[in-house]
């Protein structure tokens, strides 16, 4: 095997306000990877969940690392490559598992949903995001949205530095702003304490709310983590959700008890190997399944699709929020995502400098 890595920007159409800061731009990591006439790609970054980081150099730089020891290698079978891969940070993991996946997919000449079994009939629309601010501005990114796509589900960011009376204002502000079956969601990225989020999620649940996502701030102590969820369960009738704090099966089966679901995100756990497991098991669990994103481009969100028959709540719209994406991005029909009919991921490039045709050097480990 030989692997290409190439590091290319992505920059919002309209910047993301959460709980921890503002996002307009990243730099994310091209991973391909090839062998016998075939080249696999996925694409991963860096991201922040406010108590583990990593960034895109890096993940570029374990990669590199790494490449000589590929490079007598087979692609398949993927199971006698994980020793190495279980060596690697999530989110570098996530770039080379999911190039291994394409390039298998398109071995056999199938789109991995269907290696898979999986029906895309059984996709659901996705949600749309409005990140914090005034609420003025809130409305209008929504009106955006809308000219868009239809924007149907909705998911507004709360954990405002500015307290739960600026968070009640926008929630108030969004719910009156809703179309007949519209539904609301409410991610607050771990921005509450304790006492805030007891009295926020019952009051959520009058409004019509129909999820909170991360109401607490992730502990690197499982049992701390484990213990913010479990002092919440049960305050409202609509269903509490785990983000930040679920990055793998492990975080998976000790707050299943306390939960009543799970978000996966492919660069969280580490590509589409773990995410298929996770997926499969909180479903088993009785646990409902979000499928996420950070900053994501069309790469690695057509990537994520390949298991959205398998998610009740998906939330994959990043890659509808960009001005330079060198990539398409799942199949869309208004704010319904399919996994698309092509072979492994299923994705091409759309910009002429990332062609798949063309050969790209390893990038350095620079700027």
């Amino acid at each position: 095997m030989r692997l290409h890595l190439r590091r290319f920007p992505l920059t919002k159409a309209i910047p993301l306000a959460i709980s921890r800061g503002t996002t307009s731009a990243v730099e994310h990591l091209l991973v391909e990877l090839s062998h016998g006439g075939i080249t696999g790609r996925g694409e991963t970054g860096g991201f922040d969940t406010g108590h583990r980081q990593s960034d895109t150099a890096a993940i570029t730089a374990e990669l590199e690392t790494l490449a000589p020891r590929l490079e007598p290698l087979s692609p398949q079978p993927l199971q006698a490559l994980e020793p190495l891969l279980a060596g690697l940070s999530p989110p570098a993991r996530c770039g080379l598992d999911l190039a291994l996946h394409d390039w298998w997919g398109q071995r056999l000449g199938e789109p991995l949903h269907r290696l898979w079994g999986l029906d895309p009939g059984a996709c659901v629309a996705t949600s749309v995001t409005l990140g914090l601010g005034e609420p003025t501005a809130v409305l209008a990114r929504l009106e955006r949205w809308r000219l868009q796509l239809p924007a149907s589900r909705i998911k507004l960011k709360l954990g405002s530095p500015d307290g739960p009376a600026h968070d009640r204002s926008l929630v108030l502000a969004v719910r009156a702003a809703l179309r007949p079956g519209d539904e609301l969601q409410v991610d607050a990225n771990g921005g509450w304490d304790l006492a805030t989020a007891r009295s926020m999620i019952p009051w959520l649940a009058e409004q019509g709310v129909v999820l909170v996502e991360q109401p607490l701030a992730p502990q690197l102590d499982p049992a701390a983590d484990t213990a913010g969820f479990a002092a919440l369960k049960g305050l409202g009738p609509i269903p509490l959700i785990a983000d930040e704090s679920c990055w793998n099966l492990i975080d998976l089966m000790r707050l299943a008890p306390h939960v009543d679901g799970i978000n996966i995100k492919l660069v969280k756990c580490g590509g589409l190997s773990e995410g298929l497991l996770m997926a499969h098991t909180a479903r088993r669990l009785g646990l409902g399944v979000m499928l996420g994103c950070y900053s994501d481009g069309g790469l690695l969100n057509s990537a994520a699709a390949q298991l959205l028959p398998l998610v009740q709540w998906p939330d994959l719209d990043s890659h509808l929020n960009l001005i330079d994406d060198p990539f398409n991005g799942p199949e869309r029909d208004g704010d319904l995502l399919r996994p698309r009919d092509r072979p492994g991921l299923g994705v091409h490039a759309t910009a002429a400098q990332l062609d798949p045709a063309a050969p790209h050097p390893a990038a350095p480990d620079t700027p």
